[in-house]
């Protein structure tokens, strides 16, 4: 089994029902962070998310896990119009046990990862050995704990 790591996030709709509705369509979940409330970090203006990370015990390839990714975001009726613009649904792979891959559409472990907050502080919450010590000082943005999905 491998262990894999994934980034979700919503600012549009029903933040948490996005959130929750995405957890419960992926396989293999072991542990889910808390919820932080984020200002969105580039891109236009735009409301605020709700962050959290998942993390799986899984069988599944970066790609397959891509792929999940990509599904949960059409059944939550994504809209891709705007890079880094608002949406229903992000999901991201964020680490896959310590493989490393560069592809056109699929870099792991996730490229802008440790320079978000919205990242590391759930990252950190499920697994604080993997998140460099002084990390606090050295990544984008603020989080406000906003409880469970």
């Amino acid at each position: 089994m491998t262990r894999a790591f994934l980034g979700l996030g919503s600012n549009l709709g029903d933040r948490r029902a996005h959130l929750r509705a995405a957890v419960a369509g992926l396989p293999d979940v072991v542990a889910v962070s808390p919820v932080y409330e984020t200002d969105p970090v580039g891109g236009p203006a735009q409301d605020p998310y709700l962050n959290c990370v998942v993390e799986l015990s899984t069988e599944l390839s970066p790609r397959q896990l891509l792929d999940v990714a990509h599904r949960l975001e059409q059944d939550a009726a994504r809209v891709r119009t705007v890079r880094w613009g608002p949406r229903t649904l992000d999901v991201d792979v964020l680490l896959v046990d310590d493989l490393s891959l560069h592809e056109p559409d699929l870099v792991v472990p996730h490229p802008r990862m440790w320079e978000r907050r919205f990242v590391v502080a759930p990252l950190a919450d499920l697994a604080p050995e993997l998140v460099p010590a002084g990390w606090e000082g050295r990544v984008a943005g603020d989080v406000h704990p906003a409880g469970r999905i």
